[in-house]
């Protein structure tokens, strides 16, 4: 006699009554399963962190507990995860979430042992793993995602604006750039006079947290700036709405801005601290809009002010970042309001490099780039384009270091777009000329 059965944790409200039927069939063995219960997502990540193996994750699709996160924790421990939906359940795409299966709300014995025998291993041997589980497949095209940060008061927010202002003038990117505000204290529009706050981040994450929105519908939640020639995305309206945001559902509502965009500059707080760092998930959490768009870019801004405390604070970002995983390569340290003497400026660069002489970053570190100081207020006030003093020496210092990346990276096996007529031609007479 075998003692294997399936382990079943399943998600749902309480009445709903494939949940009850579920257990009736677990309690009285007409199914080989053990039916454990959730109320809650907090539940279901405490089982599953447990330890212990589950066969499956049985979650009603109309629960407001599923998202992104919680199927993520499933797939990590290798838990298939069954979406159990009706008609009034939200459309969502099972192959983008990673679910494994789809049943009825209705479903019967048969139905369900069907899905577990397809999808699903038994409990009681050590020696098989549930069918794969991998990562769905990545976009084959992204387009590039730079960020720009800095301590409070430096300035970087409106660095961030110079950098996608010059490079919306890049007749290359076909002015699909956006601007994307995702600092925890917006301040993109304040500095674009956005008075009437339209949708935003917290919009596109959310409908990010189930589906994968196609690049018109990410178009539409940002807004055109043609005197600089890009677009904006609104950041959070108060700081402490990161805690109604998902970390997997922001990661993939960065992937969707790439999808949809050439270009995106991201715009910051320079706290990247985590649970590693902190010791705290809530911190992480808090931090997590910073952290998944650094650790993605190409090129990391890092912006800090003149004089002792300004570079001081500059190093400390630098060492934040490359703490996280950020290689000190994609980090370009700019200098804002810079002092025009070259004298000056030769001193707050070895002043940053005596800093960070000490630890990994200032290993391959390019010198800081220097934006002088210039009135903007009036620039920002009226929209109109920044001036090239500002814009030009950000531009060229991201592209250069964007090229040397490029140049690094190693090439990746998949397919690739291909020149027409690079390729040469054939023809069978050809063929058949050149063998007579």
């Amino acid at each position: 006699m075998t003692t294997e059965r399936y382990v079943l944790l399943g998600l749902a409200p309480a009445k709903a009554p494939w949940f009850a039927a579920l257990a009736q069939w677990a309690t009285s063995a007409t199914i080989a399963a053990e039916f454990i219960k959730c109320v809650s997502a907090d539940e279901v990540r405490s089982r599953l962190a447990s330890g212990r193996p589950h066969s499956a994750l049985l979650v009603d699709a109309g629960s407001p507990s599923l998202d992104r996160d919680v199927i993520d924790a499933a797939r990590g421990v290798l838990t298939p995860v069954i979406a159990v939906r009706d008609s009034r359940s939200p459309a969502f795409s099972v192959a983008d979430l990673g679910i494994a299966a789809e049943l009825p709300a209705d479903f019967g014995r048969d139905e369900l042992l069907d899905v577990l025998t397809a999808h699903c291993q038994m409990i009681g041997r050590g020696d098989r793993l549930p069918p794969g589980l991998g990562e769905v497949a990545a976009p084959l095209w992204l387009g590039q995602l730079f960020s720009v940060c800095g301590p409070g008061g430096t300035g970087a927010s409106t660095l961030a604006v110079a950098l996608a202002q010059g490079l919306g003038a890049d007749a290359r990117n076909g002015r699909r750039v956006v601007l994307a505000d995702l600092a925890l204290r917006a301040d993109q529009a304040m500095l674009h006079d956005a008075r009437d706050l339209g949708p935003g981040v917290q919009e596109l994450v959310d409908a990010h947290r189930l589906g994968r929105p196609g690049p018109d519908d990410v178009w539409q939640v940002t807004f055109d700036v043609p005197r600089r020639g890009y677009r904006l995305l609104l950041g959070l309206r108060r700081p402490d709405a990161w805690s109604a945001l998902r970390p997997r559902a922001i990661d993939a509502s960065l992937v969707g801005l790439r999808r949809s965009f050439q270009v995106v500059v991201a715009d910051v707080t320079g706290d990247v601290e985590g649970e590693a760092e902190g010791g705290s998930v809530d911190v992480e959490e808090r931090n997590h809009l910073a952290r998944s768009a650094v650790l993605q870019s190409s090129v990391v801004v890092a912006v800090g002010a003149p004089g002792m405390k300004g570079i001081h604070s500059l190093a400390g970002l630098v060492r934040s970042l490359t703490g996280i995983g950020v290689s000190a390569a994609r980090i370009v340290p700019v200098v804002n309001r810079s002092p025009r003497n070259p004298r000056g400026r030769a001193e707050l660069a070895r002043g940053l490099a005596a800093l960070l002489a000490q630890s990994e970053s200032g290993a391959a570190l390019a010198g800081p780039v220097h934006v002088p100081e210039r009135k903007l207020e009036d620039f920002l006030r009226d929209c109109n384009p920044l001036p090239a003093a500002v814009v030009d020496p950000l531009v060229r210092a991201v592209r250069a270091v964007s090229e040397r990346q490029a140049d690094a990276a190693p090439a990746q096996a998949g397919a690739s777009l291909i020149t027409p007529g690079s390729l040469g031609s054939w023809s069978e007479s050809a063929e058949y000329e050149a063998g007579s």
